[in-house]
């Protein structure tokens, strides 16, 4: 996912402190001009590298081997060590595994494309045909150290609400419209035996996704401010949103306060996973798939019922609309918006600025952005993942195995949403049956989607370049405010305290910067808004 530039507390830390250092030290530690080295940021799920056929096409076109370091946990860690050693790869992918925040002090590592273009005819032919791409990958200086992708497909929203419909049935309950009938059905959910197997303790009545230090992402509560009539992006991120063309920080937000005070009644009450702070993404995706037909979550949210909770338990849940705070409010509900973040994925491959071999370094970039492979990298081989029908028509092909969903399935055989991708608008495929899925149950959603205006409520995080100081200061203060309201929004959740502490706190995150923070992303949309 990509919202606004994320950098981790730590990461940030060791930054700042060795800025001097990475900028004197750039250098490639392989110097092998037979050997290209890439390393990936992937996926827990995705096999080795070693067992797909696209990359040994990619060796062929650039005439050397390539040598994979596939890093699947604790990127922010490992990104920052390297990052302060000077010492980066040939090539980096990943979508924003290497941030504008990174650029912005570490842009002297990277090779600037702006001068390459010609030796990449497919990235420059992505730029005339997505305008918008090439402003998302040029900074206002004018340099391209990052080329970002286009996706095409994905619908308006990642997140989506489920509830048991089997588990409601079972009790005699109806789907929950407000916050505290939701909390009358979780209190339902762990009493009773709700998912019929004769234990009443082994129901989870609410879960949701790992949140990091560095602010809100997919999957996680932070969609209930759409309750309260909050707009967001991409999952929150760190918290700007906009609303009527007015830029804010639900961090400090009376609204984002109530969604604490909400979640910290249900966790209390036991409704919430005992783990859900300490949790990581497997756990968490393997607690949904309980075991066998025995669901263990009642409710949650994912990015298909078949993804979030496997293929056979997938049809006892339904996808819901977005909560009301309370019976009878005006107030227009919301939903995260995710578009921007999703078809127009930024930062997806850069380039060292000492290589070993340019023009080999260069002839892969530009291989990503090929027609077939972009189609082999986001969903798998050509001819065993993905049917060729003609030129102009491609089908992706059903799991081998039927016992997998689609999304599992693609995250497995292939670096999917992390590698650089462009899909054409010009041909036509047949897609795999949970993007179908996502649609039909963004449908719940569309209503709340409806009241956020894309222009005035969304804010357009993708196609905004900043200068790299303004970076680095968003970036400085993000780091200090996120300390206070990530450790906060976890011991408020489990322990309470946030009616008697909120003052203080919100004062705290204030002298973080927060409003300089503000006025600085309010200029930068003024800016852009003037030429839409």
């Amino acid at each position: 996912m990509t919202t606004p530039p994320v950098l981790s507390r730590r990461a940030f830390v060791v930054a700042a402190g060795l800025t001097a250092l990475a900028g004197c030290s750039s250098r490639n530690s392989a110097g092998d001009p037979n050997t290209l080295r890439i390393l990936v940021n992937k996926h827990p799920l995705t096999k080795p590298i070693s067992t797909m056929e696209w990359p040994k096409q990619l060796e062929k076109i650039a005439g050397v081997k390539i040598q994979w370091q596939e890093i699947s946990a604790d990127w922010d860690q490992k990104k920052s060590t390297m990052l302060a050693a000077g010492d980066v790869p040939d090539l980096i992918v990943g979508t924003n595994a290497i941030t504008n925040a990174d650029l912005g002090t570490y842009r002297t590592l990277f090779e600037n494309l702006a001068d390459d273009l010609d030796a990449l005819p497919n990235v420059k032919a992505l730029f005339a045909a997505k305008p918008e791409l090439k402003s998302m990958a040029t900074l206002t200086t004018g340099e391209v150290y990052a080329v970002p992708g286009y996706k095409r497909f994905w619908p308006t929203t990642v997140t989506h609400q489920y509830i048991n419909k089997q588990w409601l049935d079972r009790l005699g309950l109806k789907v929950p419209t407000t916050w505290d009938e939701l909390y009358t059905v979780l209190v339902a959910f762990k009493e009773e035996d709700a998912n019929g197997n004769g234990d009443k303790n082994d129901e989870i009545p609410m879960d949701w996704s790992p949140v990091g230090t560095g602010g809100f992402g997919y999957f996680q509560p932070s969609v209930l401010l759409g309750s309260v009539g909050l707009p967001i992006a991409g999952g929150g991120g760190q918290g700007y949103f906009l609303e009527d063309g007015k830029v804010g920080n639900f961090l400090v937000d009376e609204r984002y306060k109530r969604v604490i005070q909400f979640l910290h009644r249900c966790y209390a009450a036991g409704l919430i996973s005992k783990n859900v702070m300490t949790q990581d993404y497997s756990a968490y995706q393997a607690v949904g798939r309980g075991s066998g037909k025995v669901a263990k979550v009642g409710f949650s949210w994912g990015w298909t019922a078949s993804d979030r909770f496997g293929a056979e338990l997938a049809d006892q849940y339904v996808a819901m609309a977005p909560l009301l705070a309370e019976a009878g409010q005006t107030t227009p509900v919301t939903w995260t918006y995710d578009s921007y973040s999703e078809n127009f994925p930024s930062n997806q491959i850069l380039m060292s600025a000492r290589t070993s071999n340019k023009q080999a370094a260069l002839k892969v970039v530009n291989a990503f952005y090929d027609k077939e492979m972009s189609l082999q990298v986001l969903w798998g081989d050509l001819g065993r993942y993905v049917k060729k029908v003609s030129d102009k028509e491609y089908e992706v092909l059903p799991p081998a195995d039927a016992k997998v969903d689609p999304s599992t399935w693609k995250w497995t055989v292939t670096i999917a949403d992390a590698g650089p991708v462009w899909i054409r608008d010009d041909i036509e495929v047949k897609l795999p049956a949970d993007l179908d899925e996502a649609v039909e149950q963004t449908e719940p959603l569309k209503k709340a989607l409806a009241n956020m205006d894309v222009n005035k409520d969304v804010y357009p995080f993708q196609f905004i370049q900043m200068k790299p100081d303004d970076t680095n200061q968003l970036g400085l203060n993000d780091t200090t405010m996120l300390n206070t309201a990530m450790t906060k929004f976890a011991e408020w959740i489990t322990k309470g305290g946030v009616e008697d502490q909120w003052g203080q706190y919100v004062q705290q995150v204030q002298n973080a910067g927060l409003q300089k923070n503000i006025d600085t992303y309010q200029r930068y949309y003024d800016e852009y808004a003037k030429t839409r």
